[in-house]
């Protein structure tokens, strides 16, 4: 059952029935939850059901089911099963033969794609960058040919370093940085990739969530020879030879026997040239 993103209005009379049916409702934490609840008159219990304990609760809960209970399952904010274990207990619902339905509602994702203003037709969440460089632009590459609107959540302290990595790996995109969606201070930044991350470098670290859009990939020509070898040698200054190789055969969709290759070259040069100087 989703649950508001930040306006505590955005919940539907479907989703206040079943919260005043339900036998329990299982919540990442009773803290954000609670005071939903509370605010709508309703007293529910709380049972926790989160990435640390859900291995070990899911099996309580699938007793309860079996036994005839409701259960409500609902994240902090939004549609469960985004970022969060639900999926797996759904799962072991499945498997168990326990009904399962879903209440639509309010989506951090969904929001932000129909804010940012590029395409919807087709569209890729991704969930959160890693967090370290190197990890992030190897994953960034791997969505590089993606023909679809790229959604991402990012942490406001990573906002501007994510960005940057974006602009270096998927190049000149138009994106929407969207923060506090449904919230009085509701903000949705749109510009390139590279004038996004020049904005959050200077601005410092945006408050609240972040849900992130980024245009689909445009039309382009084959990678020429001085692409694959100015994208190799950015590559291979900052990772090993065959991650450099890995992220430029993604980068740049050539094979990864090609680019290998082409790699061999540029570090026998490279040696070559350094046993002379």
């Amino acid at each position: 059952m989703a649950t508001p993103i930040g306006n505590a209005a955005d919940i539907t009379l479907r989703a206040l029935a079943l919260l005043s049916h339900a036998d329990l409702v299982a919540c990442e934490d009773s803290r954000v939850t609670g005071p939903l609840l509370k605010r709508y008159g309703i007293d529910t219990p709380l049972f926790p059901y989160h990435e640390h304990n859900a291995a070990k609760v899911r099996p309580q809960l699938i007793e309860k089911l079996k036994a005839g209970a409701v259960i409500a399952l609902v994240s902090d904010a939004g549609t469960p099963l985004v970022n969060d274990p639900g999926y797996k207990l759904v799962r072991a619902c499945i498997e168990e033969g326990v009904a399962v339905t879903a209440l639509p509602g309010a989506s951090a994702v969904l929001a932000g794609l129909s804010l940012s203003g590029l395409p919807t037709d087709r569209f890729l969440y991704a969930g959160f960058p890693p967090p370290k460089q190197a990890a992030r632009r190897k994953w960034l590459a791997e969505l590089n040919a993606v023909q679809a609107t790229l959604v991402l959540l990012e942490s406001p302290q990573r906002l501007a370093d994510s960005l940057a990595d974006m602009a270096a790996v998927l190049g000149p995109r138009e994106a929407a940085v969207a923060r506090e969606l449904t919230k009085k201070f509701e903000e949705v930044r749109r510009g390139s990739l590279a004038d996004l991350a020049a904005h959050y470098a200077e601005a410092g670290a945006p408050k609240g969530e972040v849900t992130l859009a980024i245009a689909p990939p445009a039309e382009q020509a084959p990678a020429s020879a001085d692409d694959l070898e100015g994208a190799l040698t950015e590559a291979m200054a900052r990772l090993p030879l065959r991650q450099a190789v890995d992220e430029v055969a993604v980068l740049l969709s050539l094979s990864r026997k090609t680019v290998y290759a082409r790699a061999l070259e540029l570090r026998t040069a490279l040696e070559l040239k350094d046993g002379n100087g």
